[in-house]
């Protein structure tokens, strides 16, 4: 682990790790499905650009 992270903020990122896989397994897809969506929001190339391929 990394010496630099706060250990609430690792705490809460273990708590939310525990949250997600005690969910049924469509309830992960909708989480992850929900993730993807904001991150290609985000992820938008300004006009003008284009996106680069991953």
């Amino acid at each position: 682990m990394d010496s630099k992270i706060d250990p609430s903020d690792e705490a809460q990122g273990l708590r939310l790790v525990r949250a997600f896989l005690s969910l049924p397994p469509e309830k992960r897809a909708e989480v992850i499905a929900f993730v993807e969506d904001l991150v290609r929001a985000h992820a938008r190339p300004e006009d003008g650009q284009e996106a680069t391929p991953t």
